[in-house]
């Protein structure tokens, strides 16, 4: 499906779950977050804490979409990689060509550095060459400065015809403003149905064409972040051949 939206709490639960059972979470004890949480305050640069409880309903699905649409060889690209625990579900699931982008430095702390390649890089404006890969995915982190133009820009140019853009986000389908909330010194969107629209609009542009139809119902309010209550949304397109 191009649209699916978490509709509860217990599908989180429910996914988690699912991950742990297949040997795919890397999630971390409830006491080493509280300790990273914990030196954070004081200023002094935390361990790395990978993945979030909270984000195990995209990961799967991003996982399962994956290992549906895609070989076990090809060339996978997260961005926003710093701390998602998605590569490292991959590798766990059989993946070996795996490669990770951020512009955070402490991108040389995430786990299997041997196995994944990482690349320091704006993803906006990454070094990969045309036609790279076969996937890129994204998990929670497109609503932080969004660009749609140079997004989709960019994505359509490293994704090899056929290959596949997978990302998740925050959604709800009527509009909530975040007003001047920022996040990593950016500014935060909430999706709404319409931004969802409009997103896609943008994506076709680059030959970017949605895998299956959308579902943009909402049902619980399963997200609670800085002081706004919404859901996530998630998404699979497919560049063009």
């Amino acid at each position: 499906m191009t649209l699916q939206v978490l509709q509860n709490k217990e599908q989180i639960r429910a996914a988690r779950a699912k991950l742990e059972a297949r040997g795919l979470s890397s999630l971390p004890s409830a006491l080493k977050q509280r300790f990273a949480a914990t030196v954070a305050r004081f200023g002094v640069a935390p361990p790395l804490v990978l993945g979030d409880f909270v984000k195990s309903w995209d990961l799967l699905t991003s996982i399962e979409f994956l290992e549906n649409n895609v070989s076990r060889n090809s060339a996978i690209l997260d961005i926003g990689a710093y701390a998602s625990e998605i590569l490292v579900a991959l590798k766990k699931a059989g993946f070996t060509n795996l490669t990770g982008v951020d512009l955070n430095p402490r991108l040389n702390k995430m786990p299997y550095q041997d196995e994944i390649k990482y690349v320091t890089s704006d993803f906006m404006t990454t070094p990969f060459a045309d036609a790279s890969f076969d996937a890129v995915t994204s998990i929670s982190v497109i609503e932080h400065g969004f660009d749609p133009e140079r997004l989709m820009k960019e994505t359509a140019r490293i994704l090899r015809p056929g290959g596949y853009f997978v990302a998740s986000f925050d959604y709800w389908r009527e509009k909530i403003d975040t007003g001047n909330t920022r996040f990593f010194g950016m500014d935060w969107l909430i999706f709404s149905e319409q931004d969802v629209t409009a997103m896609l609009a943008v994506a076709a542009k680059y030959g970017l064409e949605p895998v299956g139809a959308l579902h943009p119902e909402t049902a619980d309010r399963a997200i609670e972040h800085g002081g706004y209550h919404y859901t996530f949304g998630w998404m699979a397109l497919q560049r063009r051949p």
